[in-house]
């Protein structure tokens, strides 16, 4: 097991978390985003100083020149002084069909994945497509498969083709299969928008705007959250909550903002043990709570692990690393909780091999 000066990667991984600058320790749990092809250097000297947790691609950073940009990223973090002994997650949303990021597959969008004529098949060739798209351009994360249940014809997910069915049992039988192909290849998977935006209408967006589910506890728990307990038992590497609120078991908190949701439900009811991501942090759902920093610590609080600044914007990332890492050192943030999910990241990145990826 490699050591650097500053982390002793042999040791248990509490002790790493115990043994970092909190903002080293910040930066584990914050990926960052930027505009166009060309990376700013000021991310590679952000890498450097270990105050990146991973990066979130777009299609517009992709070209033929971005495979060697990540390859310089997870250099220069691995010849670091705060190498953790484990690569930054390097991720895009390369769900299939129309939604994807990188050329190559899925081919398939999840509706006719869901329509084909053995969905679990197919479900696992997409995830082995997906695999096969990441490895291509040197990323280790993919922020896929949305497991929502849709409702009606045209609804929020079903006018993108982003779920498999309207039966839940089939939602989950293709999403574990997914997520088993691509992670048997070395890929981490994602299973969103937990517990479900299934009964979104065709113009709730919470990118855009915050989104009211009124239905009701026992109706999530026998539709939308069926397919996740297919997918935790598949051995589901990361959940991504939703930013709707669901006022049936949280009145006041959206899904990625509450802890009866992440702590209680996902964690405890349906024995969740892996990471959980956050959607981008910017959404127009939580103009309520506050800047991004503020609802990073608000997410951060609820038992939220990664927070996905996603607004193309280095600054962002920056913004928020240095808010968790100012909670932590006034005790706003529990240092004990940090460091439970500051484990749970690096027993993730660990499990992506070889370590450039």
């Amino acid at each position: 097991m490699k050591t650097t000066t500053s982390v002793a990667v042999g040791l248990s991984l509490l002790s790493v978390a115990h043994g970092v600058d909190l903002q080293v320790q910040a930066g584990y749990h914050v990926i960052y985003s930027y505009e166009g092809t060309v990376p700013p250097t000021e991310l590679s000297s952000l890498i450097e100083q270990g105050l990146v947790g991973g990066v979130l691609l777009f299609s517009d950073n992709v070209d033929e020149n971005l495979p060697a940009a990540i390859e310089s990223w997870q250099s220069t973090y691995k010849n670091s002084s705060v190498y953790a002994g484990s690569p930054l997650l390097i991720m895009t949303d390369q769900e299939g069909g129309e939604v994807k990021r990188l050329p190559g597959g899925p081919t398939s969008s999840e509706k006719v994945i869901g329509e084909a004529s053995d969905p679990e098949e197919a479900a696992s060739q997409a995830g082995s497509q997906a695999a096969s798209a990441l490895e291509a351009y040197n990323m280790n994360a993919n922020l896929a498969p949305v497991l929502d249940v849709f409702r009606t014809p045209g609804d929020f997910d079903d006018q993108y083709q982003r779920s498999y069915s309207d039966n839940a049992t089939l939602a989950g039988v293709c999403g574990a299969a997914f997520i088993a192909a691509q992670q048997s290849a070395g890929y981490i998977a994602t299973a969103k928008h937990f517990p479900g935006l299934g009964a979104a209408a065709s113009n709730e967006n919470t990118d855009e705007v915050p989104v009211t589910l009124n239905i009701t506890l026992n109706e999530i728990r026998s539709i939308d959250e069926v397919p996740y307990q297919s997918a935790i038992a598949a051995g589901l590497d990361m959940v991504m909550p939703s930013w709707a609120l669901y006022p049936a078991f949280d009145s006041q908190y959206p899904s990625g903002l509450s802890e009866k949701w992440i702590q209680q439900e996902l964690r405890a009811r349906l024995g969740f043990k892996g990471v959980t991501i956050s959607d981008a942090i910017e959404a127009g759902a939580l103009k309520a709570f506050g800047d991004d920093s503020n609802r990073a610590l608000l997410a951060s609080r609820a038992g939220m692990d990664i927070i996905l600044a996603a607004a193309q914007n280095v600054t962002q990332g920056q913004a928020i690393v240095k808010a968790l890492a100012d909670a932590l050192g006034g005790g706003t943030l529990d240092q004990s909780s940090f460091d439970a999910a500051t484990q749970r990241i690096l027993s993730l990145r660990r499990k992506v091999t070889p370590s450039t990826r």
